[in-house]
């Protein structure tokens, strides 16, 4: 486990830009974001996909439940999901699909629908210290995030 303070937006999404280069030849893995409205899971999520060279504006998916960016080589994506509005795990969206497949997988609340989260993950936990203070608390369950969290 790693505890990591950022003071400003800039270093939070420079947080995330440093773990999105760590991870970005990994095939598959799942990063559970865990923290408060306005604690700044969207803003890490927009280092992590500069990180993976993506260039599209990356936003909060919260009316869609997902968005989807290709990285430079078209043959990964990053899957940016956010879980706020799901009461439970129906069959209209078939989340395990994404969460079992390749690329990142970056879930916003993740534990609304607990049953469908992988033992194997990556899970940062974002404390708001002040306006723009943070506190992240960096924790590897299974491969291959092990390696990352050791380097950042």
């Amino acid at each position: 486990m790693k505890v990591k303070q950022t003071n400003t937006v800039e270093e939070t999404k420079f947080l995330g830009y440093e773990l999105g280069l760590l991870l970005k030849d990994e095939p598959h893995i799942v990063i559970l974001l865990d923290g408060d409205l306005g604690a700044g899971k969207t803003t890490f999520t927009q280092g992590l996909a500069d990180g993976l060279g993506i260039k599209q504006i990356v936003n909060s998916p919260t009316y869609t439940i997902m968005k989807k960016y290709a990285t430079p080589d078209r043959f990964r994506f990053l899957y940016h999901l956010d879980l706020y509005r799901l009461q439970e795990a129906g069959s209209d969206f078939d989340l395990e699909e994404y969460i079992d497949g390749m690329g990142m997988v970056v879930i916003e609340w993740p534990f609304q629908v607990k049953e469908f989260m992988p033992q194997d993950h990556l899970r940062v936990g974002i404390k708001k210290l002040s306006e723009t203070g943070r506190e992240f608390t960096i924790e590897c369950h299974g491969y291959p995030c092990k390696r990352a969290i050791e380097s950042i």
